[in-house]
């Protein structure tokens, strides 16, 4: 029950259908790599959701592909917060202005958006989708007139100039950014983000560098996600030095993926199972240090001191003197706790505004989910993928 306490984080992909053309995904619409379209079962996702919760599962982030092409989207979100889980989706937002409204009535926690660079016309050429600044901008709109946090998301490339990035936030509306790290080759698991052949993110070890010290740069204009002890630790990645901090992947942080098989990461080559069976399947915590994703990568450092302190909690119990100190005095849990405090300030922003939306929320929310339980709100995904 004592790890229980600590919540933990799960990334659902739901579809590997999207309707853009980045250059350096493997799910766009212009590649062969998906294969067959597949699309989550909503029913069968609905009946997990007590074994996530069961197993600490307190926060899900609904990804793709694109999820706003999967017809049961709405479902989804609406399903997910009435298990007692906050939900979150990142999206190209292409459909924001159609799916908003419905999303927040069900109950959508926080709404993160793709953007690939500070100029609103190369971010389109590379996504594929001409007139996406002003579907994001009314989609932030809109979503902030609901209360809900909204968070760029920033692959780390060649079109980012990080330097013009946060003015170019601040006029779109986001509260926060967080930056994900490039990928050249394939995940072992069925996820497609990584960038193949893609000169955009074919970034040598200085660029890479470089790029961590302008991220550092840019968090003392802007609200940055990626604590700057992650920060640390990636720099320490790819100079081929020791990490401190071990991923929480398959103990704190799983991948779900359209199948509903449950793995460790993304990165894992082997699914643990059916998600139907996670509630038999063990911790996995051996360290592992082998990749940087980001959102991996950040969890576990904010993780990490609650997560020592939890073991230490075990081991007073057990009598064992040793470990609890060695559990708790250790430079990797320091880090952890800058990081919480360093972080401290967006979580209250965040929590602000959550608390916004459920005054404004009330009881025309409530029926609004009650409402998107009971209609069908099915679309035909398939004619959407020409206009996330």
């Amino acid at each position: 029950m004592l790890d229980h306490k600590l919540p933990a984080v799960c990334d659902f992909s739901v579809t590997n259908v999207c309707n853009a053309a980045c250059d350096f995904c493997g799910f766009a619409r212009d590649k062969t790599l998906i294969g067959a379209r597949r699309y989550a079962d909503a029913d069968a996702f609905a009946r997990a959701l007590p074994i996530l919760h069961g197993r600490g599962i307190r926060y899900i982030t609904l990804q793709g592909g694109e999820p706003l092409v999967h017809p049961d989207i709405v479902h989804l979100v609406a399903d997910t917060t009435a298990a007692g889980i906050q939900c979150a989706i990142i999206t190209n937002g292409w459909f924001l202005p159609r799916y908003i409204d419905s999303l927040a009535a069900a109950g959508l926690g926080r709404l993160i958006i793709s953007i690939d660079s500070a100029k609103l016309g190369q971010h389109e050429r590379n996504r594929g989708l001409d007139g996406l600044g002003s579907r994001i901008a009314e989609g932030i709109r809109r979503a902030h007139g609901f209360g809900l946090p909204v968070q760029a998301s920033v692959t780390v490339s060649r079109l980012v100039r990080y330097d013009e990035l946060p003015d170019s936030l601040r006029r779109l509306g986001f509260d926060l950014v967080a930056f994900s790290y490039p990928r050249r080759d394939p995940f072992g698991s069925t996820s497609l983000v990584y960038g193949g052949e893609s000169a955009l993110v074919d970034l040598g070890r200085d660029e890479l560098l470089a790029a961590l010290t302008a991220i550092a740069r840019v968090k003392k204009r802007f609200p940055v996600a990626n604590p700057t002890a992650s920060l640390t630790e990636i720099t320490h990645y790819v100079r081929g030095e020791q990490q401190s901090i071990p991923c929480v992947g398959g103990y704190k942080y799983f991948y779900l993926d359209w199948n509903l098989d449950i793995w460790r990461c993304e990165a894992w080559s082997q699914p643990l199972g059916p998600v139907f069976d996670l509630d038999c399947i063990p911790d996995q915590r051996q360290p592992c240090h082998d990749c940087m994703m980001a959102c991996y990568r950040n969890a576990s450092t904010l993780m990490h001191a609650g997560i020592a302190a939890t073991d230490a909690l075990h081991a007073l119990r057990t009598g064992d003197i040793g470990t609890t100190i060695a559990s708790l005095f250790r430079r990797s849990v320091a880090l952890s706790i800058w990081a919480l405090v360093e972080e401290l300030p967006h979580m209250r922003r965040l929590a602000r505004r959550k608390r916004r939306l459920a005054d404004a929320g009330g009881a025309s929310a409530a029926a609004s989910r009650g409402a998107a339980h009971g209609a069908s709100g099915k679309t035909d995904s398939s004619a959407m993928l020409p206009e996330v």
